[in-house]
């Protein structure tokens, strides 16, 4: 089974569907997000609902469903704790234009498909300001430093995050057209309200309801998410696109 819903709805999902489920199934993840008041990661919200009697993955990575529809080369991240699990996925899922790399570590991949979405909607507001491309590699550069830090104060590994479901991931979100959380900070940018900007959307944007999320996190571990911190600004009505951006840039300098 293949869960794919929106973070703020996979408990009540799973929920009703949990009584339907045989034991041993394999259930694949593919939300990305926080869970808003507990500040769980999607598969630790199913675990919780359907307990050790299933088989839990991670599915995270680069990728537009709309791209992989069209049967476009795409690879991706399947992770679990049970090498079975990995082994039966990437194999039922493979095929000529989608392949999977299998790791063991869940925090760091599901951290780096929550955390990225963030960092889109910042990137989107540098280039809906004109930034440039100086702006925007920075951007992505420190969003990747930032989603580090947080994915191995909650155990994940800083080696994950230099792959498909860290670097890949946020690179893909941060420049695609099709980026959903590239467009809310590019419509913030051109000084349209959030409100306006999500009631033209039809699909979720993931990165506005896991800002505050993400920050809870941080502030819980101890870790510092400047971007996050600015993002949550503009997306409060707090700032405007433009002295949020700026207000990364004058923050104390210091060794990279």
């Amino acid at each position: 089974m293949v869960v794919a819903v929106p973070s703020h709805g996979i408990r009540e999902v799973i929920g009703h569907a949990a009584s339907r489920l045989t034991p041993g199934l394999i259930v694949v993840s593919g939300t990305k997000g926080l869970e808003q008041d507990t500040l769980y990661r999607p598969s630790e919200v199913i675990r919780q609902e359907l307990g050790s009697s299933v088989r839990l993955g991670v599915l995270s990575g680069p990728s537009f469903a709309f791209e992989l529809a069209r049967e476009l080369p795409t690879a991706v991240c399947i992770a679990s704790d049970d090498d079975g699990l990995l082994e039966r996925v990437q194999s039922d899922f493979r095929s000529s234009y989608f392949r999977l790399y299998g790791s063991r570590d869940v925090a760091g991949v599901e951290i780096g498909g929550a955390l990225k979405n963030v960092i889109a909607i910042a990137a989107g507001v540098a280039e809906g300001l004109g930034l440039g491309h100086n702006a925007q590699a920075g951007l992505i550069t420190r969003g990747l430093a930032e989603i580090a830090r947080l994915a191995c104060a909650v155990g994940g590994q800083r080696d994950t995050l230099a792959g498909l479901a860290g670097l890949g991931d946020l690179v893909l979100t941060c420049t695609g057209a099709l980026s959903r959380n590239r467009h809310v900070g590019m419509e913030l940018a051109h000084g349209r309200s959030l409100h306006d900007v999500l009631a033209g959307m039809k699909m979720v944007a993931e990165g506005v309801r896991t800002t505050d999320a993400a920050l809870a996190l941080g502030k819980r571990n101890g870790v510092e998410l400047p971007i996050a911190v600015q993002v949550a600004e503009l997306l409060a009505g707090r700032k405007n696109a433009r002295d949020a951006l700026f207000d990364l840039m004058l923050r104390p300098q210091k060794l990279e």
